[in-house]
Parts: C-alpha cells; structure tokens; sequence
C-alpha cells in the first residue's frame, strides 16, 4: 500500500484556500478553458516530428527557429534539446553541443515557480514549466559526449560520460521511498571504456568495463531486458590482459565459458560504430478511475481494483474546512496520467561487413524500455499531487454551486475538460542504441550496413572510413524509420 505524504498538501493548502474566494471563480474558469486543448505534444509539433521522421534536419532547424514563443515560454527546455538534436544530426557538434549546454543550464537553474504551480492546481501539469524526465536528463550528456568524440576531444568527452552516473545518484537521491529502477547507466561506463581504451589508458578502461558489465547483469537484465554485449565481454578480458590482471582474466573466462586469444591492435586502428535505431516514444494520456472508501481510523481510502492501486489519505489539524470539505465531498475521482506510447522501429538488428566478415550491432542502451519503467516509477510517486489537483477542483465546484447552480456546472465541465496529462516529452531520442567494433584496413574502408527488418526483409547502406595508424575511429549513424502515429 502507498502511502500519500502530507507535506506537499499543507506548502500548497494557503493558495489553494485563496482559490475559493467568490468573487475570483470566475477568473479562474476562464485559466482553466484556457488550459482545455485536447491535442497531445506530439500532435502540437507535428510538423517539426514529421520533418525529423523524414530526415530533413534543414527544415526542422527552420521550424525551431520560427518558433520564437516556445524558445522563452514554459516548454524552452524542450525547444534546445530539440535544437541541440537537430545541430547534431545536421553535423555541427559546436553548434549542438552550446544548445545542449544551454538546455543542461536551465534545467540545473530550474527551481519551482509558485505561480504555474497554483495554476497547475486548478488546471493540468502542462502549466508548469516542462521538467525532464530523468533519462532525457542524462541523454544530454550522452549527446555531448558524441559531439566530443567527432571534435577529437577525448577529455571533454570523458567530462561529460563522468557527468552521467553522478547526474543519476544526485536524482535518485529525490526519491527515498520509491527509488527508481534507473539508478545506473551501463552504456555510461561502456561508453567511458571505450574512450579510455581509445586513449591508451588500460587501467581506467578496465575499470570503466568492469562497472558496465556489472551494471548489465545487476539492473538492466532484469529491469529493461538488455544483457551485456559480447564485445564488451571481449574488450574486458583484452583489457584486464593488457593490465595483467591474471587473477581477474581468469575469472571472467570462466565466468564466459570460454579462453582468451590475444591479439595485437590491429595496425591500421578500428572503428567504434554507434547505431541509433528509430524513435523513442512519445507521451499520450490515459485516466484511472478511483472509488473513495472510510477506514475505521478515519482515513480515507482512494482505490482502483482493476490496477490493484490503494492510496489512504489522512486529515489533521493542516487542512482547512475548504480542504476538508472538497475531498470529504469526493465519492469517485478521475485522475489523468501521461502514458508512452511506443513507436517500435523498422529495423530488428543490423550489422556491418568488412572483408567478408560480420560484425553484429549488439544493443547496449533500450531507451524505450527506460522511458516506459521510469515513467510507470514515477506515476506511483506523484499520486498525491494528481489527488491535490483533483480535490482543488472540485473544491471550487463546491463552493460555485453553493452561490449559484449554473456557475457550479460551468466549473464542474471545466474541471473535466481540464482534467489533462502532461504529455510533454522529448520526442527525437532515439528507440536503442547499438554498437560494435570493426578493425580496418589501410587507407579508405567502404563497409556496408546491413539492416534487417522485423518481417525479414534486408536492406543495406554503406559509410566510408579512413584506416592509418593505430588510432580509434567514432562514427554514428542513426536510422528514423520506425511506426508513426
């Protein structure tokens, strides 16, 4: 059983007692028809998504750039991570990596506005200011990391993987009670691994590989269905070899049922090729219906039998009369919560070719499967401020139908009209990432892509890659086509 916490009730119960003053109802109904559009955030953008789904980054930097109002209002956040995207994909990593900054900063400076927060009360959460979801928060680091990577910075790059688990401990640290299955990043420590390995530092590598590999098997095994790649086993022994960590190596062959054959680095360096499949998904709204029940300790109980939710709510001396009245008043309530809806990609796999071998894209980072877990953690959390917001309501309803029955049912349509998810998120992330290490050969590579799609059906591309010396190559590329809705 959950129980609903009285903090945030009694912060907010003065401004939510001003909200029922007579002569300021009618003002508020007005905000709350304001609030009433039904169209989701993706159906808002749609132009911008459809420009991005299509591939054609030059017509949806224009379509940001037009969009004045977005890029100072309440949604800003999501209008530079938007932007830093579209600069990454058009292939300006100092022009992308200044828009992530900025979207980092605002979202490091974001502290709670009391007025979108009394407005949100009586209205929806899209009043507010838009607050990341913990992993989009942690993807700007990860882009910026990439950036890094195509300026040749290792260091800025490692700056910023670094960034990321001590992004996700300070997050979790808001949650004591219902902590987050995402608490660590695996594809973070692989990513670092493969920077250090690329830098020449051994030690560091191994240790970066180590964490990820344990990181694979403790949480995202049974959290979001992602086991550890088998080249990040490989690069884990080849690195505790390199570091002559025997003791270690020996442990990993027989934890991986198998014997390590060193090779020496191959002469003309090698390729890390990062694959970003599809579009990750985009929020919608669903509503659960609760029936209120008293308990013999005088708590009342809201419940949902469909979905086994239980939330016992608890008067004390906090609470107003108004308070008091608008939830003993409650008998059912509707509650709307942001759902994702999937857009599961084209592709299943994918792989590359060089000299008449394969080499698999193994998946390293479902972001899809972080996002649905992440947000079904959260909707637990925030129960309380969904039954604030309703109780709000519906105390102003009460206390119109007590002056006058037609403006009570003009607030009660309101209310319902108004009764919205937040379904702002950040929709160009992509479904997964993949990735894989390929050798190569002296001077041009020409390395096809093979791509093949659920029903079985092969499509190829190809990317040209300079080999020479000893040095580690980066390269992403992303495919778009996935479901739209």
């Amino acid at each position: 059983m959950i129980h609903v916490h009285h903090s945030y009730f009694s912060r907010n119960a003065a401004r939510i007692h001003k909200l029922y003053e007579p002569y300021k109802l009618f003002g508020f109904i007005i905000v709350l028809f304001l609030f009433s559009g039904c169209a989701t955030w993706y159906q808002r953008t749609a132009e911008f998504q459809s420009a991005v789904t299509a591939g054609n980054f030059e017509k949806a930097n224009k379509l940001l750039d037009k969009d004045k109002k977005q890029a100072t209002g309440k949604n800003r956040i999501l209008y530079y991570l938007n932007k830093g995207y579209v600069e990454f994909m058009l292939g300006h990593p100092q022009n992308s990596n200044q828009y992530f900054e900025t979207a980092e900063n605002l979202i490091d400076e974001q502290h709670r506005n009391l007025g979108s927060e009394a407005v949100a009360l009586i209205t929806n959460p899209e009043a507010r200011p838009y607050h990341p979801e913990d992993f989009e928060v942690i993807m700007i680091n990860f882009y910026k990391a990439l950036n890094y990577l195509d300026l040749n910075d290792m260091e800025g790059a490692l700056v910023e993987v670094r960034k990321i688990n001590i992004k996700l401990y300070q997050l979790n640290d808001k949650y004591p009670d219902h902590k987050n299955r995402y608490q660590r990043d695996a594809f973070a420590h692989l990513l670092m691994g493969l920077i250090y390995d690329a830098s020449g530092d051994a030690n560091n590598a191994f240790i970066a590989y180590r964490n990820a590999y344990e990181v694979y098997q403790s949480d995202y095994t049974k959290n979001f269905g992602v086991q550890a790649p088998e080249q990040l086993k490989q690069d884990l022994m080849r690195s505790a070899y390199n570091c002559g960590f025997t003791a270690e190596l020996k442990q990993y062959e027989k934890e991986f049922n198998t014997t390590y054959k060193h090779t020496p680095p191959p002469a003309n360096g090698q390729l890390v090729f990062f694959w970003l499949n599809g579009m990750g998904p985009v929020k919608a709204e669903w509503s659960i219906n609760f029936a209120k029940q008293k308990r013999g300790d005088g708590a009342i109980v809201f419940h949902n039998d469909e979905f086994g939710f239980a939330f016992p709510f608890f008067f004390d001396s906090r609470y107003s009369d108004a308070e008091r009245q608008s939830i003993a008043n409650l008998q059912m309530l509707r509650v709307a919560f942001p759902k994702y809806m999937e857009r599961p990609p084209l592709y299943a796999n994918g792989s590359l070719v060089l000299d008449a071998k394969t080499y698999p894209l193994e998946i390293a980072e479902n972001i899809n499967e972080i996002a649905l877990k992440t947000l079904r953690d959260r909707m637990v959390r925030e129960f309380s401020t969904s039954l604030l917001r309703v109780a709000a309501k519906k105390g102003i309803e009460y206390t119109a139908r007590k002056q006058n029955e037609w403006l009570g049912f003009a607030v009660g349509i309101a209310n319902s009209l108004t009764e919205k998810a937040d379904t702002r998120n950040w929709q160009t992330l992509p479904y997964s990432i993949s990735y894989t290490r390929v050798p190569l050969n002296a001077g041009i590579n020409n390395i096809p892509l093979q791509f093949t799609t659920r029903n079985g059906s092969r499509n190829t591309d190809q990317i040209s890659i300079e080999g020479g010396g000893r040095k580690t190559r980066f390269h992403v590329f992303q495919t778009m086509d996935s479901r739209q809705f």
